[in-house]
């Protein structure tokens, strides 16, 4: 389903501020593979979300979604493959519209055309049980603005928004980062249902050491835009926060990184 061939990424080419986002990265994502992302800050983490979205193109190498080349594609092209959710829970919906209506845009995902936008008795009805999966009351509250709801109600709609029509791909940019404890276990009990039910290839980024093992089945450590660690499912079902951490400094000792780097890393995932 996602498949990166040598991805190299420089920003800021040519100046003294020249860094090396991805080095070389190579990758390959099955059907229905549920994969988390953990790292340093500046470890690359997002601008590999961003190179597989298209908000990034990379300087070097090919990006491939379902067996087909997208690697000089922008985001909007790979739309009908690609839903995204981001950090922040209200990035992904227009406030001044009502529930029914972001749903609605989500329902066209992806179309070259847009019918009349009506929203028809059916349509409401689709909406409303698909609102009730979210358990937090907001099947009666169709005609209600998106910005009268709070960050977290906002972040769950989001997420159904982006499985409302089923994406080859669905990318996790940190998307319960932002959200209080009881909010956060409630979206990434229904991230979990959604990627279960619907069957999809998922990647997520995360800073919670606990969510990476709880969630997918497989997990990737960056560090200085590289992946130097990808770890499979048998092996993840038997680690815990501890081993993931000695993993990180076996890696640092190997790679001589900086015990400073150790320590952010413990820092982050602690």
């Amino acid at each position: 389903m996602i498949s990166l061939k040598d991805i190299s990424v420089k920003f800021n080419r040519g100046s003294v501020d020249e860094v090396d986002a991805l080095r070389s990265i190579n990758l390959e994502i099955g059907e229905r593979e549920f994969v988390t992302v953990i790292g340093t800050n500046g470890s690359g983490k997002s601008t590999l979300l961003n190179v597989i979205a298209g908000n990034i193109l990379a300087d070097e190498g090919q990006v491939k979604l379902c067996g087909r080349d997208v690697t000089r594609l922008p985001a909007y092209r790979r739309a009908d493959s690609i839903s995204r959710v981001f950090q922040n829970p209200y990035m992904s919906t227009a406030p001044d519209m009502s529930i029914a209506e972001n749903l609605l845009m989500a329902w066209f995902r992806g179309k070259k055309r847009y019918p009349g936008f009506s929203l028809n008795k059916k349509l409401m009805a689709e909406f409303s049980e698909r609102l009730k999966e979210l358990e937090m009351g907001l099947e009666d509250r169709l005609n209600n603005a998106a910005g009268t709801l709070s960050g977290g109600q906002r972040q769950a709609i989001t997420l159904l928004m982006a499985v409302l029509r089923r994406p080859d791909v669905l990318l996790l940019d940190e998307h319960t980062a932002a959200l209080d404890p009881k909010t956060g276990a409630q979206v990434t009990r229904l991230t979990n249902k959604f990627i279960e039910d619907g069957k999809l290839t998922a990647l997520m980024v995360t800073h919670s050491m606990k969510q990476a093992l709880e969630m997918g089945n497989r997990i990737i450590m960056m560090h200085g835009g590289r992946i130097i660690s990808d770890i499979p499912a048998k092996e993840k079902e038997l680690l815990t926060v501890e081993d993931l951490l000695l993993k990180f400094e076996n890696i640092r000792k190997k790679e001589k990184l900086t015990p400073e780097m150790l320590a952010n890393f413990r820092r982050q995932y602690a």
